[in-house]
C-alpha cells in the first residue's frame, strides 16, 4: 500500500527490524520517506548524520526556503508547538521537512504520540533524542514503529572503534597504519562527531600524492606521541616488556597532564577485564574469540592472544583487584603520603611481576 510517496508496509517492517543508519541513508537515497523517524541514543553522531542526510537530499534548496523547520529544544519548548509545525501543509512542493533538535529536552515528549497516531502524509517529521533513549513504557515509540522509524544510536563500544575509524577513511579513499589507529583510539576515545573531526585533520594533512596516515602524521598533527602512549604501555604490558613498559611509565611520569593517571588505570582494567572474559570464551580459536570480544579486525586480537600466553587467569584476577585498589588509592583512599608517581609504578611492579 502506498499512501502519497509513503511505503506503509515497508515503513512497518523497517521499524522493527534492526536497522542500521546506512539503511536509512539508502531510503532516502531512493526517495522511499518517511513520516516519522524517532532518532535516540547515547551516541549523536549517527544521529546527527542522518538528520543532516534528510535535510540536505529531500528538497532541493529552493524548497527548503519555505518548507524546511529546524526547532531547537529547550525546557521551555511546547509539544503543541512541534505538533502544529508538522501539521502543516507544504508550499509548492511534495513536502515538508521538520527537524526537531535537542528532543530529550521536551518536557512531555510522549504527547507526540498524539501526532504518530495519524501523522501528516506531506510531512517528514525527524525527532533527535540525544543522550539516552525515549522510555519504551511510553506511548512514543509504539506509536512511531507503527508508522515510522525508531533507531537507536548506542554508544560505541571499545573493540569497534577501530574498525569505524577504517570505515570512516575508507569512504575517502584513505587508508591508516595499524599502530595509528590504535593511538587514535585510544587518545580521543569514543565520541564520534570528535574522532571524525580529527580524522579530517589528518585527512587534509596528508602530503600531496598520499593516501595513508602514520604514526609520524598523527603525532605531528593530534598532539600524541606515537612512542609514549597508552597504547605502545598496554603492547607492552600484554607482552610482559618490562623495559618498555617502564621507560613508558617513568615518561608517563613527567607528563602528567598528558598521561593521567586515572586514564592510565582506566586502561589497564579495560585490557585485563577483556583478557579475563577471553579465557571464557566457549571457542578458543580466532573466530570464537573475535566473538567473545566483539572484536572486528583480526588485527586487534594480536595483544590478547600474546597476553594470554604471558598471563595465567589467576595472575589477571589478582591484577583487577589491584587496578580496582588503585583507583581508590589515586581518589585518596588509604593513600598516605604516596604520590601519584610512587602508586603507579607499585601497580606496574605488581603487573609484571
Amino acid at each position: 500500500m502506498v499512501v502519497s510517496g509513503y511505503s506503509c508496509t515497508f515503513a512497518l517492517i523497517m521499524a522493527k527490524a534492526n536497522i542500521t543508519h546506512r539503511d536509512i541513508v539508502e531510503q532516502i537515497r531512493r526517495k522511499e520517506y518517511q513520516p516519522i523517524y524517532l532518532l535516540m541514543g547515547e551516541e549523536a553522531y549517527y544521529i546527527d548524520r542522518i538528520s543532516e542526510f534528510i535535510a540536505d537530499n529531500v528538497l532541493t534548496k529552493d524548497e527548503q526556503d519555505f518548507n524546511q523547520t529546524i526547532i531547537y529544544c529547550t525546557r521551555e519548548t511546547a509539544v503543541a508547538d512541534v505538533i502544529n509545525c508538522a501539521r502543516r501543509y507544504p508550499m509548492m512542493a511534495k513536502y515538508q521537512v521538520v527537524i526537531v533538535k535537542e528532543a530529550q529536552n521536551l518536557l512531555k515528549i510522549d504527547e507526540l504520540s498524539v501526532y504518530a497516531q495519524n501523522p501528516m502524509q506531506t510531512t517528514i517529521l525527524v525527532i533527535c533524542y540525544k543522550n539516552g533513549k525515549v522510555d519504551g513504557r511510553k506511548k512514543l515509540i509504539p506509536a512511531v514503529e507503527k508508522v515510522g522509524i525508531v533507531f537507536e544510536s548506542p554508544k560505541l563500544k571499545e573493540g569497534m572503534l577501530p574498525s569505524f575509524i577504517v570505515e570512516y577513511l575508507t569512504r575517502k579513499q584513505v587508508t591508516i597504519e595499524e599502530r595509528a589507529c590504535l593511538m587514535m583510539a585510544e587518545s580521543v576515545g569514543s565520541d564520534l562527531n570528535r574522532m571524525a573531526g580529527e580524522l579530517d585533520k589528518l585527512v587534509l594533512a596528508l602530503p600531496a600524492g598520499q593516501s595513508r596516515i602514520t604514526t609520524d602524521l598523527v603525532e605531528q598533527n593530534v598532539g600524541i606521541s606515537k612512542e609514549f602512549n597508552l597504547w605502545e604501555l598496554r603492547a607492552a604490558v600484554s607482552n610482559k616488556d618490562v623495559v618498555k613498559v617502564n621507560k613508558i611509565i617513568f615518561n608517563f611520569d613527567q607528563n602528567p597532564k598528558a598521561n593521567a593517571p586515572v586514564a592510565t588505570v582506566s586502561m589497564l582494567f579495560n585490557f585485563f577485564s577483556q583478557l579475563m572474559l577471553a579465557y571464557y570464551a566457549p571457542e578458543k580459536s580466532e573466530k570464537g574469540l573475535m566473538a567473545q570480544l566483539d572484536l572486528r579486525q583480526t588485527w586487534q586480537l594480536r595483544e590478547y592472544t600474546t597476553a594470554m600466553r604471558k598471563y595465567t587467569p589467576l595472575k589477571v584476577m589478582q591484577i583487577i583487584g589491584k587496578l580496582r585498589e588503585t583507583d581508590a588509592c589515586l581518589k585518596g583512599i588509604n593513600r598516605g603520603n604516596l604520590s601519584d608517581a610512587d602508586i603507579m609504578h607499585e601497580l606496574i611492579f605488581y603487573i609484571l611481576h
